[in-house]
C-alpha cells in the first residue's frame, strides 16, 4: 500500500473515531422568540441559504409521507419560508403561520407577499403556551426548530393536542443535543466564521443545539403528553417526531 494512501486511510479512521460518537452536554435553555429586528433580519437572510432550502424540501418530503389535508398550522414559523413551501406544494390546504415573535410575523407576511401568497397564507402572533386557535380546529400541526425554544414542552404538547381535531396529527423537527461530535464541531465552525455577527452575538446556532433535547428526552416527553407516545425518527443531529390525537372512544 502506498504510504500516502495509508496516511489518508489512517486520517479517515481517526476522524471517524473522534467525530462519530455522540456528544454529552447539559441542556442550556435559551430565549423563546426573536424580537431584535437585526437578529430577525439575519435569521431571515441565512434561511435563504442553499442548506436551509434543502432542509425545507426534506421536511416537506417527510410531511408528504402522510399527506396533509384540511387545515395546517406552522407553529414557530419564523420568516415563513417553510410555510410558503407547504402552501405551494399543497394548494388545497388552508395554511396558517404562528410565531411568538412580532418581528418574525412581519418578516413572514412580507415574504408571503413577495411570493404572491398573501391571499392564501395567514400569519398570527401567538405563544405555544396558548395558541390563538379554537379547540379541535387543526388537522395538522407542523413545527420546525422550535421545540428547544418551548419553556414548558409538556404544556406546549398539551396545547397542540387541544387544537388538533380527533385523528389530527403533528410533525416536529428539531435538533438533538446528543448530536454526532463532528456535527458539533461544524456548528462551532459555522458560529465562529460563517453566520452573521448578529446571530453570533446571541450565541447562535450553538445556542439552539445546546437548548435542544436528546432522543430519550423527547421520547419521555411524548409518553407523558396527552398523545401518550409517538414515532421518533433520529438522524445525525436531528429528530423527526410524529404524534396523533386519538379519536374519542364511543
Amino acid at each position: 500500500m502506498p504510504l500516502a494512501v495509508f496516511f489518508i486511510a489512517l486520517a479517515m479512521v481517526v476522524l471517524f473515531a473522534i467525530g462519530w460518537p455522540r456528544i454529552r452536554i447539559p441542556r442550556a435553555p435559551g430565549p423563546e422568540g426573536i424580537e431584535d429586528p437585526q437578529v430577525a433580519r439575519a435569521y431571515d437572510r441565512i434561511s435563504r441559504m442553499p442548506q436551509f432550502q434543502a432542509l425545507r424540501r426534506i421536511i416537506v418530503s417527510k410531511l408528504s409521507e402522510r399527506p396533509p389535508c384540511g387545515v395546517l398550522a406552522d407553529i414557530g414559523c419564523g420568516p415563513g419560508l417553510l410555510t410558503a413551501l407547504v402552501a405551494l406544494r399543497y394548494p388545497e390546504l388552508k395554511v396558517l403561520g404562528i410565531d411568538t415573535s412580532q418581528e418574525m410575523v412581519k418578516a413572514a407576511a412580507s415574504n408571503a407577499s413577495a411570493l404572491g401568497l398573501s391571499s392564501r397564507l395567514e400569519f398570527r402572533e401567538g405563544d405555544i403556551a396558548r395558541l390563538p386557535l379554537p379547540e379541535a380546529s387543526l388537522d395538522v400541526a407542523l413545527s420546525t426548530l422550535s421545540l428547544h425554544h418551548w419553556s414548558d414542552p409538556g404544556q406546549a404538547l398539551a396545547e397542540v393536542h387541544r387544537v388538533l381535531k380527533p385523528g389530527g396529527r403533528f410533525l416536529l423537527f428539531d435538533l438533538r443535543r446528543d448530536a454526532r461530535r463532528l456535527f458539533y464541531f461544524l456548528m462551532v465552525f459555522a458560529q465562529t466564521f460563517i453566520v452573521p455577527r448578529q446571530l453570533r452575538r446571541v450565541g447562535e446556532p450553538l445556542g439552539s443545539l445546546r437548548a435542544s433535547y436528546t432522543r430519550a428526552e423527547v421520547e419521555d416527553l411524548l409518553r407523558r403528553s396527552p398523545f401518550q407516545g409517538g414515532d421518533v425518527d433520529g438522524g445525525i443531529a436531528w429528530l423527526f417526531v410524529w404524534g396523533v390525537k386519538r379519536a374519542r372512544q364511543p
